[in-house]
């Protein structure tokens, strides 16, 4: 049956942050859930465990903590702000945490969370928020040596908790909507990968305003430009709008267009030359074809459940950190909608993790993907480099938006008690 068949109401759930021992969600094995508002432990731990890992936003509190939430506004129903300050940045990390927020510390200590991030080669993609320019810390909307500060400042307390929680670097990457951002990771002083998000998106305005001017730079930059431009400022990987890649939108920049198929898709394995290149938001519609080209997608479908895709393809959900050989991957192809449940319950049974397998098939793996997607690093340096739990960065992820996905607004409707 297709995911849009099958997918639960979102936001209905609250996450319990003290319930750090609630049962575990493994893939393949759950006869229902209900998603978890977005950014919460229970959808980040969930993501964490069930895809190669999690995307999620970090922003600064009034007590210079980290806290983890997407939107400029506290978000939970109006009548409970209580006639304080909306802006996440004036409230304190512990206010934050009352309602039902997450602290990004507190979540680097929930044991599972840990456990995958540090020894299953689980990805963390941490998005650094810049606050409203009126609101505390926001600097103006000429002040572009604080915001610079600003996100060096975070960018160094995430770097410190990260440290100390033993968070391998390859398994992590900090990105903003932030046009300095290579002046903000070198302020920081940082030497964990980060890139910045490219068109840029101001931090105020109405999301259709954002939108809107982030077009100009959409139709004049090509994807060979935008990477040429991402490698100029010395990002460590290429975050990219799902518009490069749908018929509808790729041939809207100047220059030539990239895309998933054909022609189309060997330009854009010469354009990118191996960079690893993150992509969302990744509809079920596109997720095979964007991993299958070598790409890593953000999802905003973590319902363990799904084994059929919108595209009819069958789903697997561990691309990097359980890969498929290519001969797996077309065995799976081939099977009818009808056996794809049973065919990736065969498949999981058969098919060790990266951290499980034995050299000589992770020797298999790597040679399969340098031919496929033109990775110029060769097979032995890069089973030296990665010889852990990790597997090679480059490896198509598919990683969880916001932990198990986007959820409605405001994300927190029931709070806890103060």
């Amino acid at each position: 049956m297709p995911w849009d068949k099958r997918r639960p109401a979102a936001g209905k759930q609250e996450a319990n942050i003290e319930e750090w021992e609630a049962p575990l969600l493994v893939m393949g094995t759950e006869a229902s859930w209900q998603q978890a508002p977005e950014n919460t432990l229970e959808s980040l731990r969930h993501a964490i465990q069930h895809l190669d890992g999690v995307e999620f936003d970090i922003r600064i509190t009034h007590d210079q903590q980290l806290v983890i939430h997407h939107d400029r506004t506290v978000s939970i129903p109006k009548e409970h702000l209580d006639g304080r300050d909306r802006w996440v940045e004036a409230w304190t990390l512990e206010e934050l945490e009352e309602v039902g927020f997450l602290g990004f510390e507190r979540f680097l200590c929930d044991p599972v969370v840990k456990d995958h991030w540090v020894n299953h080669g689980k990805m963390g993609t941490v998005e650094i928020k810049r606050p409203h320019p009126t609101a505390p810390m926001g600097g103006g909307y000429l002040g572009k040596n604080s915001h610079i500060d600003h996100i060096a400042r975070a960018m160094t307390m995430a770097d410190e908790l990260l440290s100390e929680h033993e968070v391998p670097h390859e398994n992590m990457v900090f990105y903003s909507f932030h046009k300095h951002m290579p002046a903000s990771a070198k302020r920081s002083g940082t030497t964990r990968p980060w890139a910045a998000l490219i068109p840029y998106i101001r931090p105020y305005g109405g999301r259709r305003i954002e939108r809107l001017l982030t077009l100009p730079t959409f139709l004049t930059t090509s994807f060979k430009r935008l990477r040429t431009t991402h490698l100029k400022q010395g990002s460590s990987m290429l975050p990219c709008a799902m518009e490069y890649f749908q018929d509808s939108t790729a041939w809207l920049p100047i220059g030539r267009s990239v895309g998933l198929h054909g022609a189309a898709l060997n330009r854009l394995h010469r354009a990118r030359a191996g960079m690893p290149t993150y992509v969302w938001p990744a509809r079920p519609q596109h997720e095979h074809n964007l991993l299958r080209a070598g790409l890593t997608a953000l999802t905003d479908m973590a319902d363990p459940n799904i084994t059929t895709l919108a595209s009819g393809h069958a789903r697997w959900v561990q691309p990097a950190t359980r890969p498929l050989t290519e001969s797996q991957w077309l065995r799976l192809e081939a099977e009818p909608e009808h056996l794809h449940g049973e065919k990736i319950d065969e498949l999981l049974a058969e098919v060790p993790s990266w951290a499980e397998a034995d050299r000589s098939r992770r020797a298999t793996l790597i040679e399969e993907w340098r031919k496929q997607w033109q990775w110029s690093t060769s097979t032995d340096e890069l089973l030296k480099r990665f010889d852990g739990a990790t597997p090679p960065v480059a490896a198509p992820r598919l990683i969880g938006h916001r932990g198990s996905g986007k959820t409605s607004r405001p994300v927190l409707t029931t709070l806890h008690s103060r």
